[in-house]
């Protein structure tokens, strides 16, 4: 049976998932902030803006008043960039009715001021929500919205929300799994921005595969410390959202993180480093929110720390990677 359901954000992973969920049948409405981009979509039947070349299905309704997108849903879904996610949630908060359905935030980050995983800020906003899922994993929006097979994780306390997002969301060449681990999936899935980014300076930088190899075992590591100590699962870290994730995102040109840290690694500004798309690197703030939480926690991120002060104390990426090779020899951990 087709279900009723709102997505929340017409970036390239709301416009892809939108597209997805529509073309299994389901009655989708895609919510666009600005206005003028929701009528383009409508005429055009293209989001020229940050998915171009891609035809939304024409069953696909797109809608600028959150309150008519939202009206009758069955299921919602958050796919607003981190940054705004408490403002975009308080806003949603007001137009729901007072027994909203059920939401599933497909985005990746960290409250800056606070650390908070985007379930908790949605949680906080929106009170009134029945469960609350995360989705997370290996997923360049560009390679799934052209059909190519992938696949993902639906975390949840609510086992039986899990499931039926699963159904949902389950097509031929998108495959979910689910899990248990919010807290591990969401932690996963920020921090690897992160390290997508210190990739992208030391390839920048022409280092190679040992480099590389070194980087990405060591960047494992810290997501593990992170996840562990608020309380995720090491399973978690080793399988789609931990592992599988931050192979994708540190290795392709699809992932705007990955380019941010090549621009540096080249000398460049990372603020141009997306040119005028409009587009957000997510590792960016969350470099800031990650590391913010790791001094507070006492958690040892020494790779975050580098990637921090590269971008946001003006260090050189060269004498970065100075620091990281002469910090004190220890026990491989």
């Amino acid at each position: 049976m087709a279900t009723k359901i709102a997505v929340i954000g017409a970036g390239a992973w709301g416009t892809t998932l939108a597209r997805l969920l529509s073309g299994n049948g389901h009655a989708v409405t895609l919510w666009v902030r600005e206005e003028e981009l929701a009528a383009e979509m409508t005429q055009t039947r293209v989001n020229s803006a940050f998915l171009p070349g891609f035809t939304l299905p024409p069953e696909l309704q797109i809608s600028h008043d959150i309150v008519a997108a939202t009206a009758d849903a069955e299921l919602l879904v958050m796919a607003v960039p981190s940054r705004w996610m408490r403002t975009s949630a308080a806003e949603l908060g007001r137009a729901l009715p007072a027994n909203p359905p059920a939401l599933v935030t497909v985005t990746k980050g960290l409250e800056i001021e606070t650390g908070k995983r985007m379930s908790e800020i949605i949680s906080e906003e929106i009170p009134a929500l029945p469960a609350i899922a995360a989705l997370s994993g290996p997923n360049l929006a560009l390679e799934i919205a052209a059909g190519q097979p992938a696949a993902t994780v639906i975390a949840s306390r609510d086992t039986a929300l899990a499931q039926q997002a699963q159904g949902l969301f389950n097509a031929p060449h998108f495959r979910p799994y689910t899990g248990s681990d919010i807290i591990g999936l969401e932690v996963c899935g920020a921090v690897k921005n992160v390290l997508a980014i210190a990739t992208g300076i030391c390839e920048g930088l022409g280092y190679g595969d040992n480099t590389r190899a070194a980087l990405l075992t060591r960047a494992l590591a810290e997501i593990s410390r992170l996840t562990l100590h608020l309380g995720g699962k090491a399973e978690t870290v080793s399988g789609l959202a931990g592992v599988g994730d931050l192979l994708a995102t540190c290795a392709s040109p699809l992932s705007r993180n990955h380019r941010v840290g090549l621009a540096i690694g080249h000398g460049g500004d990372y603020r141009t480093a997306l040119g005028d798309s409009g587009q957000v690197a997510e590792g960016v703030p969350t470099t800031e929110a990650v590391v913010r939480l790791a001094r507070r926690l006492g958690v040892e991120m020494p790779i975050c720390e580098q990637v921090y002060q590269i971008i946001f104390e003006g260090a050189s990426p060269v004498d970065g990677v100075k620091i990281l090779m002469s910090r004190a020899p220890k026990r491989e951990e």
